[in-house]
């Protein structure tokens, strides 16, 4: 398993909560999206097919597993941790645990798969890029 590569925080808004005041499930995957967003963004991976796009690829969400342990509620300040767990040409797993404070209260494994931005069709990442995450998931000396 390799290390952590980010930190995103989240704070609970009320549209983000559901009629009893909690989380409502569906916005924790919302939570992951914009950390791993982030993430790329800080790899200086653009994910606007129709703008500025060098590497050529999109990232799309292909499998997604969530175990919820808890309840997180209006106001809460939460931290979504992201790992890389697998690294292959053509697809990304993440690990990702929404936190609050020590608490843990969602797990994550989310797949994405690579595509072409011009086509959609399954691509692997440019060398470039998939060199420049292998290193990021390289265990720290």
């Amino acid at each position: 398993m390799s290390r952590e590569l980010a930190a995103f925080p989240v704070r609970v808004y009320w549209e983000d909560t559901d009629a009893g005041g909690i989380v409502y499930h569906a916005n924790y995957l919302k939570f992951m999206e914009r950390a791993r967003s982030s993430l790329l963004s800080r790899l200086n991976v653009s994910q606007n097919a129709e703008l500025s796009n060098p590497q050529g690829v999109l990232f799309v969400v292909a499998d997604a597993a969530l175990k919820y342990r808890r309840a997180a509620r209006l106001d809460d300040e939460l931290t979504v941790h992201t790992k890389i767990e697998t690294l292959r040409r053509a697809s990304i797993v993440f690990e990702q645990l929404v936190k609050r404070g020590d608490e843990t209260i969602v797990e994550g494994r989310i797949r994405v798969g690579v595509v072409s931005a011009q086509t959609f069709a399954p691509a692997p990442l440019p060398d470039e890029l998939y060199e420049r995450i292998a290193e990021l998931t390289a265990p720290a000396a």
